[in-house]
């Protein structure tokens, strides 16, 4: 299609975002479609298949362009390199059917107010609504703006008081059913795809469909046995990946059923609070949130009330989150700029939960409904599921590239058989059969099940070392993997935090510090009034619970919690409050307990949490926690004593998280929600250190070494603190002693001033500012002149990471090369991260345990997850062990089914082109194969080969180089090309040289031994040739000749290209496979020198001096020698072979081997060189994003990406 459209007929779809799609108006044409219709008919089809497999071919051929307006087809293509095209019918909503209750007309208030997207779509006067579904979203057409808009969710423009204003006191009975009926029902339905649907969806695949045909041909030549054996492989390939589909659709059907079945209380302007179910909710709607344990069905705005939630599902943590009101301001502003970053602190998401809802001073807690279905988050997860990115995988493209050359092949073959046959006067329907024959030769049938055989041993393999995959054809991907990013919490480290200590401060500074472990109570005072009441721990059901961080401080004190009691009062007004308590058995404590009044919660941006609180009958405080140089920023300077940074950095350095604490006493005539933040937190007091230990698990810095030793980058991204990050980089071994780690922080542009980045060693305080210039911004400037590159690491926070991915995106790659640690990162940003690297060229591996890497998991090429709740049905591969050893074993399992792959690749195709060849020298005789010599070849020799050649397991050891990710890479290219012409010259040879034998010329039955009385009935003169059998296969001394000559061959190539070490078990190791070859072997070396009539009868054989079954098995012999020489050569085990082979081939080209090295320098790399460590390199290979630059490593381009500076 081309780039010229006519007006309106092109537009964008989620412009921006990152599901964007381009969008095609069409009009389907009569006398088109009738076309396609007896195409349909006369293509016998053929031809509806074809417009399954191509779509915009389909609405190319049924259709006229026309403009969106006008359309009744839609054509969508997506963005992103792949282009993926997808056909969508335009379907009709009619609001009529409201008529005759509401009696709507087109000059009702609802419908002529088109503020909202919903009036906008109202088509007036017959009151229909134009839309479209596509991935799970609807989308109508914004009849005022021409073009398709998302609905489903309120507009993005509401202000915080156009919410309150218009969705606060609810809708009313018209407006819920008109949006009902137009955003259509709030549920996230997943299907359980029924299995006739998989199966032919799966039988659709364009390789099954070849099979099909060669079947049937096989049928019609009385090819019967290996046509049964090529229909059970396929039977049980098919079986097995139809198994694998419905499973994961009925774990995803399970994961989100309950979603559509909750009763919700909402609140009508005209019908006031009603129960209802959540599939009738609508954006708008008023939700009225009572009880706790409460499950969002949908995304909603909190506009009345705190809530504590649950976001396990979307954090991974379950950890409560508090949740405020949305304020009412009297601005235009759009709401969530005016929330800035945070805007998610109003918002309560589908699939949480809310474990307590509290209203202002004992009203009701309101929300607003944002989202309904699959615009929610929830959706948004589920959707990513159902609708991943393709994967971006060069051996897969590859393998089409292999397959159209075999295709092309054949067609010179069935050309070359064409003119052999209807020259030699051959029936016509013997033509065609001979013709459409060398396609099956050519084109192996057995080749997706050959393929699959290796992928399922594999994950036999992982599933006995806990490792289950919902995905096996990203076990081939895990090969390629050459950066891994991992969680921390719970991934790296075990659950939680340890309280290791407290170190108080006094009027001389700090004090000893006080160890929980010696089971002393901390003494009553400031700071244990600080640990009892500063956190934002919630009583539920009479369990605590919270941050793991604050409820191991609480824990520490041994107080108590309980609801504050209506005899306590603030002014006069029942306190909405949590009251700490000291332990029955404490003593010494003056105080009867502690309200906790109001929280400013937590926030990662400001790096700190403050709680004002009441001593019952004392003072009024205000204690503040958070990260110590930020606390003691807030506090008098008198207060902070003066080794305050030398004793920071002992603690921190020896990996501990450690809190700041500080306090001060308020005035008891104030409001406590009357109190502004800044207020608070000033002028504190500051009170001593808080030290907990974040401990590694014990798996963890073995794994990351094997890792690392192995040349395969390890980053962490986390939503935890940037310094805990650092210091568990460095315990773990990702950073080593010896390397430096640079701190970059990126800010904003705030009113006159623009975006700036600046950036330390996190053992200095020194910063350096770049502010956002058209200058090029070199970071490698501020590392000493002794760094090297791999000698420094940089971390980073999600907020910058976003910063300079929007305001420095010129220098997010180079950041990215040296990236390590990326810590409070958001689940999107995680997201974006790993697709940043994989823009790099980086084959990516995310391994994480909570449901807030769900969208990296999905994103990476290979994502791991450590637990088997949600994010075990978003990630391709799930482990049961809960530490981080899968990673290695998956990395290797992946090297050894990607080598088995190429293996089974390239056997494949020299077994077709070995066929290939023996049948088309036969045919320059007009002579051919005969059923039984195809079926040995096909079945006793390739079958078992294709079975047992994937066995080989993993190598134990990671090694630190990769195997080839592409089947067209020169080494793996000219392997195949050099055996081909190797077993080409064997055949000719073998066919001219037979043909100059002298019993073969004088016509003589003296061929065998005299002994063999039988002779004269085997042996027929080949200047009189005897047609036998069904088939019309000659009998004769080049068939003779050419089969065993190809099927020894076929044994010796599969011998060869099973490679062992480095990444897979040595051959001999794969003792079923040994067996398989020596009783193949020995079998046609018997069927050789065994004068056998009935057997030779059987197998249409000529017997022949046993002097020329020698000269057979010499060429035989040395093509074995040659062709492992070649394959040793290309095999990426040795260099200077490479070397010497290629200067010889150029000196045999006449220098034009050195002109393409000229052109490719690249390829003279890979020719001629192995992968090895950077420290062993005797020459570099340079590649910048966009093409190689310039040759001077060893190593491929895929093996690292690189830049030139």
């Amino acid at each position: 299609m081309g780039d010229h459209f006519e007006k309106g007929q092109h537009a964008l779809l989620n412009e921006g975002e990152e599901n964007e799609m381009e969008i095609f108006g069409y009009r389907t044409q009569s006398c088109r479609k009738t076309l396609c219709l007896a195409g349909y008919v006369f293509s016998f089809g053929i031809l509806p298949l074809v417009f399954y497999w191509r779509p915009a071919w389909h609405v190319w051929a049924n259709c006229i362009p026309c403009s969106l307006q006008e359309a009744d087809v839609v054509l969508l293509r997506t963005t992103d390199e792949f282009q993926t095209y997808s056909r969508k019918k335009v379907a009709w909503i009619c609001l009529s059917a409201l008529n005759s209750t509401f009696r709507l007309t087109p000059d009702h208030p609802l419908i002529t107010d088109e503020e909202y997207i919903i009036n906008r779509a109202i088509r007036k006067p017959d009151l229909k609504v134009r839309c479209i579904k596509v991935q799970k979203i609807r989308y109508v057409w914004n009849n005022l703006e021409g073009q398709f808009q998302k609905i489903g969710s309120l507009e993005d423009w509401l202000s915080s008081a156009k919410i309150h204003l218009k969705f606060g006191s609810g809708l009313t009975t018209e407006e819920q059913e008109i949006r009902r009926l137009i955003c259509g029902p709030n549920t996230i339905d997943v299907e359980i795809t029924p299995v006739w649907k998989l199966l032919i969806k799966e039988v659709l695949n364009p390789f099954y469909i070849f099979q099909l045909f060669s079947v049937c041909l096989w049928f019609s030549e009385d090819y019967k046995e290996y046509a049964f054996a090529i229909i059970i492989m396929s039977i049980i390939s098919i079986a097995l990946t139809v198994y694998d589909l419905r499973e994961q659709s009925v774990k995803l059907h399970h994961l989100v059923e309950s979603h559509n079945n909750i009763t919700v209380s909402v609140c009508g302007k005209t019908a006031g609070v009603q129960e209802l179910e959540s599939c009738f909710l609508v954006p708008g709607d008023l939700l009225i949130l009572t009880g706790n344990k409460v499950q969002m069905p949908c995304d909603a705005i909190l506009i009345d009330g705190h809530c504590v939630v649950d976001e396990g599902m979307l954090t991974g943590e379950s950890i409560p989150v508090t949740k405020t009101p949305l304020p009412e301001m009297n601005s235009s502003v759009p709401w969530k700029t005016q929330s800035e970053a945070d805007y998610k602190r109003h918002v309560l998401f589908c699939g949480t939960e809310v474990i307590q809802a509290k209203g202002a001073c004992s009203g009701t807690v309101k929300a607003v409904v944002l989202q309904t279905g699959f615009n929610t988050a929830k959706g948004d997860l589920v959707r990513s599921i159902l609708y991943p990115k393709p994967m971006n995988f060069k051996l897969y493209r590859d393998a089409i590239r292999f397959l159209l050359c075999l295709v092309g092949t054949a067609t010179i073959g069935m050309i070359y058989t064409l003119c052999v046959y209807v020259l030699s006067g051959e029936p016509p329907e013997e033509v065609v059969k001979k013709a459409l024959d060398v396609i099956t030769i050519a084109v192996p049938p057995a080749l997706p099940a050959a393929l699959t055989t290796g992928i399922i041993y594999a994950q036999r393999r992982l599933k006995k070392r806990g490792i289950f995959c919902i995905s096996p054809q990203r076990i081939n991907v895990c090969g390629q993997l050459n950066l891994v990013c991992f969680d921390k919490t719970g991934t790296l480290t075990r659950d939680g935090l340890d309280l290791w200590g407290v170190m108080p401060c006094g009027r001389n500074g700090f004090q000893e510090v006080h160890s929980f472990a010696s089971g002393k109570a901390l003494p009553w005072g400031p700071l244990c009034a600080a640990m009892a009441s500063c956190h934002s721990l919630i009583l539920l059901d009479g369990t605590i619970q919270g941050d793991p961080l604050d409820l191991k401080m609480f824990e520490a004190t041994t107080w108590e919690m309980a609801t504050s009691e209506d005899d306590f009062h603030i002014k006069g007004a029942p306190a909405c409050a949590m009251v700490v308590k000291p332990c029955k058995t404490a003593s010494q404590v003056p105080v009867e307990g502690i309200a906790i009044l109001h929280q400013f919660p937590f926030s990662s941006a400001l790096q700190r949490m403050t709680v004002i609180v009441q001593e019952m009958g004392g003072d009024r405080l205000a204690f503040m926690k958070g990260a110590p140089e930020r606390v003691a920023s807030f506090c008098q300077p008198e207060t902070v004593p003066t080794s305050f940074v030398s004793e920071l950095q002992v603690y921190t350095t020896q990996g501990f998280r450690v809190i700041g604490l500080a306090y001060k006493k308020l005035e008891m005539d104030h409001h406590t929600t009357a109190l502004m933040r800044d207020q608070v937190e000033s002028d504190l007091i500051f009170l001593g250190l808080l030290i907990l230990e974040n401990r590694l698990k014990e798996e963890t810095k073995p794994v990351l070494e094997e890792l690392i030793s192995a040349r395969i980058r390890t980053v962490m991204i986390t939503g935890d603190n940037l310094q805990t990050a650092i210091t568990v980089a460095r315990k773990s071994g990702m950073v080593s002693e010896s390397q430096k780690v640079i701190l970059i922080e990126a800010n904003e542009p705030t009113g006159s001033s623009s975006a700036s980045i600046s950036w330390k060693l996190v053992e200095e305080k020194k910063h350096i500012v770049y502010k956002n210039q058209d200058t090029y911004i070199n970071i490698r400037e501020v590392v000493s002149d002794s760094s090297r590159e791999g000698s420094y690491h940089f971390a980073l926070s999600g907020k910058s990471f976003q910063v300079i991915n929007q305001h420095f995106s010129s220098l997010l790659p180079k950041i990215l090369i040296n990236g390590t640690i990326f810590a409070r990162m958001s689940p999107g940003q995680k997201s974006s991260l790993v697709e940043e690297f994989q823009k790099l060229d980086y084959f990516v591996g995310m391994c994480g345990d909570g449901a807030n890497d769900c969208g990296a998991l999905k994103m990476a090429h290979v994502g791991i997850s450590l637990s088997e709740q949600e994010a075990s049905v978003a990630s391709p591969f799930t482990s049961k062990t809960p530490n981080i050893e899968c990673v290695p074993h998956l990395i290797k399992e992946g090297r050894a089914a990607l080598v088995t792959s190429f293996c089974m690749f390239k056997y494949m195709a020299l077994y077709s082109m070995i066929q290939y060849v023996g049948v088309l020298l036969l045919y320059w005789e007009t002579n051919s194969l005969s059923n039984y010599q195809f079926l040995f070849q096909d079945l006793a020799i390739t079958t078992l080969i294709g079975v047992t050649m994937n066995l080989n397991g993993a190598y134990p050891k990671l090694v630190p180089f990769r195997p080839a990710g592409r089947l067209i890479s020169p080494p793996l290219l000219l392997s195949v090309i050099l055996n081909i012409l190797l077993s080409l010259a064997m055949h000719i040879v073998g066919f001219i040289l037979v043909q100059r034998q002298p019993w073969y010329s004088v016509g003589m039955h003296s061929a065998c031994t005299v002994q063999n009385e039988t002779l004269p009935k085997l042996t027929i003169s080949p200047t009189a040739p005897e047609k036998t059998g069904s088939n019309g296969v000659f009998t004769s001394f080049e068939n003779t000749t050419t089969w065993f000559l190809g099927t020894i061959n076929c044994i010796i190539v599969a011998l060869v290209f099973s490679k062992g070490k480095p990444f897979r078990q040595p051959t001999y190791k794969n003792y079923i496979f040994v067996l398989v070859l020596l009783i193949q072997l020995s079998v046609c070396l018997f069927i050789l020198f065994a004068d056998i009539p009935e057997l030779y009868r059987r197998l249409d054989l000529l017997c022949t001096p046993v002097l020329w079954r020698v000269y057979i098995v010499i060429m035989l012999s040395s093509n074995f020698i040659v062709s492992l020489v070649v394959e040793e050569v290309f095999g990426y085990e040795t260099q200077n072979l490479r070397r010497v082979l290629c200067l010889l081939i150029s000196v045999l080209t006449c220098g034009v081997l050195l002109l393409v090295f000229y052109w490719k320098p690249q390829w003279r790399v890979w020719a001629t060189c192995i992968p090895c460590p950077l420290q062993e390199a005797d020459t570099i290979l340079l590649r910048t994003t966009v093409r190689v630059l310039l040759c001077c490593i060893c190593g491929t381009a895929s093996d690292w990406p690189g830049f030139l500076y």
